[in-house]
């Protein structure tokens, strides 16, 4: 594997983070950028700490700022690995629709924007570079009080996927990265979020029924993984030039997806 230039966005925590220092660390160049201002200069030190000041290049990239979306386009780099996202969660019958809006935004519209203007910009100039979204086990299947989030992977699925026919034949690669779910702070926080709206005098939705819920599955092993496996694929898949257009961490959730997916043609009213 050549060694590339990485772009990441949401890099300044979980996922992103520990994936860009670990590929910094293979010798890839990475361009580790985060959402908030405030996490630029910490990660700037940290990576310092570990010698990697030569390897990592720390800015921000604020997707709902278009300046730095605008300067982002500008940059080198041979690989987009769209990380960044947040996450609504609750009853989507009951949910406030400008939250629903909003984490479209975040995940999709301003991802898309980022992306359209880098690809197009690679097709110009002939580059053949690699785009990666990171969806999640939920691009690919629904459970109850995630529907907000989920269907935003769901729409970053069909991009990806359109997107990887459309720009074969000018040498650009895309992929997904589907992470179960790994305890790494991100799930239990969006599973917060309900509860800044969620009134029990208003809504048909008990909190206490939904936090029951949300519990409960974080009590499950598979809601409370490991996220070092994920890690170590991400370091993997991201600089590659081969591999699966998606790609499910771990492999009890891939088969437990394909299951699922097979029993979605026999679900009845």
């Amino acid at each position: 594997m050549t060694t590339k230039t990485i772009l990441i966005t949401g890099a300044g925590s979980g996922f992103g983070k520990a994936a860009a220092i670990g590929m910094a660390k293979n010798g890839h160049n990475i361009i580790a950028t985060a959402h908030v201002s405030s996490q630029v200069t910490p990660l700037r030190e940290e990576v310092a700490a570990l010698g990697l000041s030569d390897k990592i290049r720390v800015e921000r990239l604020d997707l709902t700022d278009p300046y730095d979306i605008k300067q982002a386009q500008k940059w080198d780099f041979d690989v987009l690995w769209n990380n960044a996202g947040m996450g609504e969660a609750g009853p989507v019958w009951e949910i406030p629709l400008d939250l629903v809006r909003k984490n479209y935004e975040v995940n999709v519209f301003l991802p898309l924007q980022l992306t359209q203007g880098v690809v197009q910009r690679w097709v110009r100039d002939g580059v053949k570079g690699k785009v990666v979204f990171t969806s999640s086990m939920g691009g690919l299947f629904t459970p109850a009080n995630w529907g907000t989030y989920v269907s935003t992977k769901h729409a970053l699925e069909a991009f990806a996927e359109a997107m990887q026919q459309e720009l074969a034949a000018y040498g650009i690669k895309v992929q997904t990265i589907n992470p179960g779910a790994y305890y790494t702070g991100y799930n239990e926080t969006m599973a917060d979020n309900p509860f800044r709206w969620l009134d029990d005098e208003v809504n048909f939705t008990k909190r206490a029924e939904l936090r029951k819920g949300f519990d409960d599955f974080f009590a499950t092993p598979e809601g409370k993984m490991d996220p070092t496996e994920m890690i170590e694929r991400m370091i993997e898949i991201v600089p590659s030039d081969e591999g699966k257009f998606r790609n499910v961490v771990p492999k009890v959730i891939e088969d437990m997806l394909k299951q699922h997916q097979l029993q979605a043609w026999e679900n009845r009213i």
